[in-house]
């Protein structure tokens, strides 16, 4: 009787201390927020070096949910995120009109680029995406188009749009369904050509025969844009703290951050917040 006396008189302890464990791990909990964002900006390296700053500056913890913008954006309506960092602004103004978002928020830009062998074998290099998508269209050239609705994605269809090409693509047109450097390791492997974003690609180790063959072009630009979840869709989504993430990224801290991260020298993302 009396074991039971004592495990009984436990009870209450083992209780406690469960209570307390439970309040640890929700207080560990709130100091974390969920970012659903397009694959570059992680591929590329700029969250290894963003993310650490924002923790210092602020105490939170960003877990990154790394997708193509457009299932990024879903990932958002489901109530899976609290804030978003993404790359296709038409689709962000939609997430904003729609009610999904309260305001969008420019944060940064680089350019996307065509990547290919370097022998160049259907003649693409210069300035012009437009022409070089005509002319890999027409030579049915060897091309790996990620087809994941990311904001990437988004990007080569307006160019194949542009180009009279939408609705045939040429033989050598293939879909992978992937990420940025996947897709990048499919070309690398065939000698395909890709559309890129350029922080991708800087941060890529695997190029083997691939060099940048058209990049310069205004059409090749590419806006980054933040937004935080709209609380009145999803009641659990931490609004205050995203929006601690968004104040932060868009201030001129955030943005230096941003204008500090390269590669070999080279600046991988520009600031535009204030712009």
């Amino acid at each position: 009787m009396k074991n039971f006396k004592v495990f009984g008189a436990l009870a209450p302890v083992h209780k406690a201390l469960a209570a307390i464990v439970l309040i640890a791990c929700s207080a560990a909990s709130a100091q974390s927020i969920t970012m659903a964002s397009t694959t570059s900006t992680e591929q590329s390296g700029l969250f290894s070096h963003l993310l650490p700053e924002f923790k210092k500056a602020s105490g939170l913890d960003v877990k990154v949910v790394a997708l193509g913008t457009g299932q990024a954006l879903d990932t958002a309506r489901r109530g899976d995120a609290d804030v978003l960092f993404v790359h296709d602004q038409a689709a962000e103004e939609k997430f904003v009109a729609d009610g999904w978002a309260v305001k969008r928020y420019p944060v940064m830009y680089n350019d996307f680029i065509l990547v290919g062998p370097k022998a160049d074998p259907v003649g693409t290099k210069g300035k012009d995406i437009v022409e070089a998508l005509k002319k890999l269209a027409t030579s049915n050239g060897e091309f790996v188009s990620r087809g994941d609705k990311s904001g990437t994605h988004a990007a080569e269809l307006r160019y194949w749009k542009l180009a009279g090409a939408e609705a045939s693509k040429g033989s050598g047109y293939k879909e992978c369904g992937c990420g940025m450097g996947p897709a990048l390791n499919i070309a690398a492997s065939s000698g395909a050509y890709v559309l890129a974003d350029r922080g991708t690609w800087l941060n890529f180790k695997n190029r083997a025969d691939l060099a940048v063959l058209v990049e310069g072009d205004t059409r090749l630009f590419n806006q980054y844009g933040v937004m935080v979840v709209n609380p009145a869709k999803h009641a659990h989504v931490k609004a205050q703290d995203a929006q601690k993430f968004v104040d932060w990224v868009v201030s001129p801290a955030g943005q230096n951050v941003i204008a500090a991260y390269k590669i070999g020298g080279e600046q991988l993302f520009f600031p535009n917040a204030a712009k």
